[in-house]
């Protein structure tokens, strides 16, 4: 069950951070996305538009509200502040689908399947937009 409290947010959200600090990458790969996607869901919130006003990680986990490209967001900054050597070329892609997150040059995708990570190429979506993680590293303070 997702937190109703800001505070229980924060703190399972560290504990999550913690975990996937030492676990193999796959299954750290898939705790954090499906701790993402027990997020409540809403279908607007963020726009690609508005990349300039996208929140903070603690702005986006205080807003507790959860389009996919907020999801994305979350899983992004989940990744960046774990700064596992093996996690590497993360970015947030606009498909003909949804808001994916491509780990590790699309060898791993989050955000699809709430079960898995899927391992596939991206050849099965149509690929609108890409931000590469780079961009929101100023987001984390």
């Amino acid at each position: 069950m997702w937190p109703a409290q800001f505070t229980e947010r924060l703190r399972r959200w560290n504990d999550l951070r913690r975990l996937c600090q030492s676990d193999e990458l796959s299954g750290s790969l898939e705790r954090i996305n499906q701790w993402w996607m027990n997020t409540p869901w809403t279908a607007y919130y963020l726009h690609w538009d508005d990349l300039d006003r996208w929140p903070n990680p603690w702005q986006l986990l205080s807003d507790n509200i959860y389009c996919d490209l907020a999801r994305s967001l979350g899983i992004v900054y989940t990744l960046l502040m774990i700064e596992r050597p093996d996690v590497v070329d993360i970015a947030i892609t606009e498909t003909d689908r949804g808001n994916l997150v491509q780990v590790n040059g699309g060898k791993y995708i989050l955000n699809w399947s709430p079960e898995h990570v899927l391992n596939i190429q991206l050849t099965e979506f149509t690929v609108k937009k890409s931000l590469d993680s780079s961009r929101l590293i100023h987001l984390l303070g």
